[in-house]
């Protein structure tokens, strides 16, 4: 799904906007999409012409779950028209990545990241979706464990049982080969931060599910 840059709805101010979106991603600069696409879909907006019906939704829906902004997402959701949200299959999964975020459904969010064959430039983005939540849930993980079973981690983590050992062993943690636990190495920066504590239940649970 390539960003369009016709600028045929609000001339040529909507045309140099997606060019920036689209220079935006090719730097890897996904942190700015949202407030790039939010300001562009204002402007646009405000010509009384409407959106235009190739604007890049699922880009823009994908824009807000990089900064974490799940209400912004699910508005975007609701403003997006009906035919487009039938029709759009590859905005279809994005959606599926929104709504398994919002369950805290850590098993379907890795689930869903995999499972569409997504067009470059969004692959762009959502490589950068998965990177950040692998992260936020190694957080968690340094926050509720000291020591975790390599395939529950992996569970966690959406990783094979070898990346997940590769992966916690680059951040300092410890495996022992035998019993096929990992040691948490401990990571002041990560139990300083302040963990949301419905998502550290829900990771608790995940677990629980995967142990019995």
């Amino acid at each position: 799904m390539a960003v369009s840059v016709n600028g045929r709805v609000g001339g040529g101010s909507t045309a140099a906007g997606l060019s920036a979106v689209q220079e935006a991603i090719k730097a890897q600069r996904f942190a700015d999409l949202a407030e790039l696409l939010d300001t562009l879909e204002l402007e646009t907006a405000a010509t009384g012409t409407g959106i235009p019906q190739d604007w890049p939704y699922t880009i823009h829906l994908l824009a807000h779950v990089v900064v974490g902004d799940l209400n912004s997402a699910r508005f975007l959701w609701k403003r997006i028209p009906a035919p487009v949200k039938q029709n759009n299959l590859e905005l279809i999964a994005a959606w599926k990545i929104v709504k398994c975020l919002w369950a805290h459904g850590h098993a379907a969010v890795h689930e869903a990241l995999r499972s569409y064959s997504w067009s470059p430039e969004v692959q762009q983005v959502i490589s950068a979706v998965a990177e950040n939540y692998s992260q936020k849930m190694l957080k968690l993980l340094y926050t509720a464990y000291s020591t975790i079973s390599v395939s529950d981690a992996a569970g966690c983590l959406g990783m094979t049982e070898q990346e997940v050992v590769s992966y916690t062993m680059q951040h300092g943690w410890t495996l022992d080969p035998v019993a096929k636990m990992l040691t948490v190495s401990p990571n002041v920066s990560s139990v300083e931060q302040k963990t949301d504590a419905s998502q550290l239940q829900s990771l608790t649970e995940y677990v629980f599910h995967l142990e019995h």
